[in-house]
């Protein structure tokens, strides 16, 4: 009896302390698997963590697999602005973000209070200052550089503010990334997106421009009128000496024409001349017989004039005679 209650006993305890030993392989197992999570840390790239050991800066982890020991070494948490809230998070982005700033109001130089909101780029380029060094880097960002857009447009008055935003641009990004530089930030360009003058300014502004536009028009009109006139002038011009180009040309050719026609009628009255001669031979001079011809044609115009009373003779009348014989006898030898 002693011995069978005995043997119960022994395999009761063997079989507790075999389910105790397999309750604790397990816990052992569980331990370790939750223990190796723990200590691997993986980084996606372009991202990043600052890691403390016993609350002290021990490693900034890089892209990949990184280990740790669990529960000495933890994640320094920062604040950054996710979705426009600020959150806590121990991932650090090292991309280049964009921080849109809501409108805010500014008093330009000639007293004009104006609304403006602009956009900041920047990226994380130390990590651990950017942690460190600030409390609350996105807060102090957007404050730093409402600050410092009071004082730049401060310095400007409208008409500046309105045509000179590349300036701005370029001195507020200088003065924003020597700033934040302390705080491992590197800020790569800003943008101005709005700036909004009150009601009655841009009412006045849209006169202006409108009077501007009609003082251009006028001036437009006028050049329009003023060089058509001295186009038409140049036309005129242009026509007047082609005018006096052609009747010059035609001058020219009016007098080679009675040229030619004098210089033909010279060489035919030479050659009548040479035949006169070669008829009438050295018994009576050519010059006198053609002289004579001459008389003759201008006495029948005379004697058929109805109004003509009074018939003129030459002073030599015997030289008229002579020709004439002359001429009756060249028809008698013919």
């Amino acid at each position: 009896m002693d011995v069978d209650v005995l043997n119960d006993i022994i395999n009761f305890l063997i079989t507790n302390i075999m389910s105790i030993l397999s309750y604790f392989l397990i816990a052992i197992v569980v331990c370790a698997l939750i223990l190796v999570k723990k200590s691997l840390v993986i980084i996606p790239q372009s991202e990043t963590k600052i890691i403390e050991r016993l609350g002290k800066y021990y490693a900034t982890l890089q892209p990949g697999i990184n280990v740790i020991i669990p529960f000495i070494d933890r994640a320094k948490v920062m604040v950054t602005l996710h979705r426009g809230r600020y959150v806590y998070s121990d991932n650090i982005d090292l991309r280049e973000q964009v921080y849109d700033f809501d409108k805010q109001n500014v008093i330009t130089k000639d007293n004009v209070q104006t609304q403006i909101n602009a956009l900041l780029y920047f990226q994380i380029v130390d990590p651990f200052k950017a942690v460190y060094e600030i409390n609350n880097l996105p807060n102090a960002i957007e404050k730093l550089t409402q600050t410092t857009l009071r004082n730049i447009i401060g310095e400007l008055e409208l008409d500046q503010t309105l045509t000179s935003r590349d300036t701005i641009n370029t001195k507020l990004r200088a003065v924003l990334d020597d700033a934040t530089n302390k705080w491992g930030i590197k800020v790569n360009r800003v943008e101005l997106q709005d700036i909004t003058p009150p009601e009655s300014v841009l009412q006045a502004m849209e006169k202006q421009m409108q009077a501007e536009r009609n003082k251009r028009a006028a001036i437009l009109t006028s050049e329009g009128n003023k060089q058509s006139q001295i186009l038409q002038s140049e036309g005129e011009k242009e026509a007047m000496i082609n005018r006096a180009e052609a009747a010059k040309q035609q001058e020219i050719l009016r007098a080679e024409g009675e040229a030619q026609a004098r210089i033909r009628k010279a060489e035919a009255e030479a050659i009548a001349i040479e035949k006169i001669t070669e008829a009438v031979g050295k018994s009576t001079n050519p010059a006198n017989y053609l002289l004579a011809q001459k008389y003759i044609q201008a006495l029948e115009e005379i004697a058929q004039g109805d109004k003509t009373k009074t018939v003129y003779l030459p002073y030599e009348a015997s030289n008229l005679m002579g020709s004439i014989g002359g001429i009756k006898d060249l028809f008698k030898s013919e």
